[in-house]
């Protein structure tokens, strides 16, 4: 954990609290990519617990200012896009804790009507900031962005509740796109509380951490 950060460690306590970190090596997860994975995180969890959302819609903010150099009721955006559909429920309450517009971005265009990708009213040149609820490997950005951008919205950064931060290609995809990566918290955040309170074994918590050290290396139980 990132010794000077109160707010990645409140932030893993919150998970940890709601039961959103699960922690089961000998019985692992398979992520879509089909990697396997002794941890899972359901950031989901929190549109369940109002007073624990609504701390993690402050910080959000509060750590979107820190990360721009800007007064929290003065980010550089016109619009924040949450990306369908984890991301919707945080752009929301993010949106409304700055009082911008809310978007919300589809995967792909809805296939009847409009057509549209983009819900909401985004006019030519809009800047966004795009948030979802969590980034693995960010491959789910780039679609997100490319959809702002064919309909003329610039989008230079994109914002999560929880980063992975263990594949390089995360921030390295993004960087390539002209778009910054901001989080509140990681797996190495997680596992550090996890460890103080002894929320899992000691043999479940090694097992996590040489998952984070080397993913691709990674043997279950």
């Amino acid at each position: 954990m990132r010794e000077t950060d109160p707010i990645a460690r409140r932030t893993a306590e919150i998970l940890l609290d709601i039961e959103a970190v699960s922690f089961r090596p000998a019985d692992p997860f398979t992520h879509s990519s089909g990697r396997m994975s002794p941890s899972y995180i359901d950031c989901r969890k929190l549109i369940s617990f109002p007073d624990e959302r609504r701390e993690i819609t402050k910080m959000s903010v509060e750590r979107l200012a820190s990360d721009l150099g800007a007064a929290s009721d003065e980010l550089p955006y016109d619009a924040i896009a949450g990306g369908e559909t984890a991301g919707i429920p945080f752009a929301a309450w993010i949106a409304d804790a700055v009082n911008l517009p809310m978007l919300y971005v589809r995967k792909k265009p809805k296939g009847f009507g409009r057509m549209a990708q983009i819900e909401g009213d985004m006019a030519p040149g809009c800047r966004v900031l795009l948030v979802e609820d969590l980034a693995t490997d960010g491959g789910s950005k780039a679609i997100f962005i490319d959809a702002i951008r064919a309909a003329e919205g610039k989008v230079d950064a994109t914002f999560v509740v929880f980063h992975y931060g263990i594949f390089a290609q995360s921030t390295q995809g993004l960087a390539a796109l002209g778009v910054r990566l901001s989080a509140l918290a990681t797996w190495w955040d997680v596992l550090a509380v996890a460890r103080e309170r002894q929320s899992f074994s000691s043999a479940e918590l090694t097992s996590v951490e040489a998952y984070l050290t080397a993913p691709l290396d990674w043997q279950p139980l």
